[in-house]
C-alpha cells in the first residue's frame, strides 16, 4: 500500500507542486490550506508523513507541530521559508523531524520523504535483539526502551541513535557517524541537527540532562554511551 502525506501548505502553487511531485512518486496525499482543518483532518485519516509549512491560517506551523507530536508517532518535515538557524533548531525542538528550506529541489524534497518514511519503518538491524548499558535497556523486536522498570517513548530517531550509541558503548561517534548512520542524507542535514536531538535523548535518559551520566559529550570529537557493563 502506498504511504500516504499530508501535506500542510497554502501557498497555493507550492501545494501543488509538491503534491504532484509526491503522486508522481506513488504516493497518496492530502492537502491542506488552514492549520485547523489540517488539524482535524489528520486527526481523522491519519497519514505515514506530515509535510508542514510553518506561516500558515488559522493556527501556526510549530503550534500544529507541537500538537501533533503528543497525539502521534510519525515523521514531521518542517518546509518553510524561515532559514536562520534559529529557525530550523525551533522547528526541531517542537518536534519535527527534518527542516526544509524554501525554495527547495523537488529531488531533495522526495530524499527527505523517502529517508524519513524509511527510518519510520522501524526495521530491525542486524545483531544483539537487546541492547543494555547501566539502567537503560533498548528492545530492537519490541521497539521498547526502559530506564529502570520505566518504559520511555522514543521517536524514531531518538531510537535509532540510542541504539547506535549502545551499540558502540564506550566507543567515541562523530557527528558525521551518526548523521550517517541515522539520517543517510547527510548532504541535506546540517550537523547542529545531532545535537537537538542527543538533547531530546537526555532529557528522557537522564535524571539530571544537564549533567549527563549515559549520553556523554566528547568535546570536539562527538558523542558516547559512557556506561559499560
Amino acid at each position: 500500500m502506498a504511504a500516504k502525506i499530508a501535506v500542510v501548505e497554502d501557498e497555493a502553487d507550492i501545494a501543488k507542486l509538491i503534491k504532484h511531485t509526491l503522486e508522481s512518486e506513488g504516493y497518496s496525499v492530502d492537502a491542506y490550506e488552514d492549520g485547523f482543518v489540517a488539524l482535524d483532518g489528520i486527526r481523522q485519516n491519519p497519514p505515514d508523513l506530515v509535510l508542514l509549512d510553518i506561516m500558515l491560517p488559522g493556527i501556526d506551523g510549530r503550534e500544529i507541530c507541537r500538537l501533533l507530536r503528543r497525539e502521534f508517532d510519525l515523521p514531521i518535515i518542517i518546509v518553510s521559508a524561515r532559514t536562520t538557524e534559529v529557525d530550523k533548531v525551533i522547528g526541531l525542538e517542537v518536534g519535527a523531524d527534518d527542516y526544509i528550506t524554501k525554495p527547495f529541489s523537488v529531488l531533495e524534497l522526495v530524499a527527505r520523504v523517502r529517508s524519513a518514511l524509511r527510518r519510520a519503518s522501524g526495521k530491525v538491524r542486524s545483531g544483539e535483539e537487546v541492547l543494555r548499558g547501566g539502567e537503560v535497556t533498548l528492545d530492537k523486536c519490541r521497539h521498547t526502551v526502559l530506564v529502570g522498570d520505566k518504559q520511555v517513548h522514543l521517536r524514531p530517531k531518538e531510537f535509532a541513535l540510542l541504539e547506535i550509541l549502545l551499540a558502540n558503548k564506550g566507543r567515541v561517534l562523530s557527528r558525521e557517524a551518526l548523521l550517517e548512520r541515522v539520517w543517510g542524507e547527510t548532504e541535506y542535514i546540517d550537523q547542529g541537527t545531532v545535537d537537538v536531538h542527543i538533547r531530546r535523548l537526555r532529557e528522557k535518559l537522564e535524571k539530571d540532562p544537564n549533567n549527563p551520566r549515559y549520553v556523554v559529550t566528547v568535546r570536539g570529537v562527538g558523542y558516547k554511551f559512557a556506561i559499560e557493563d
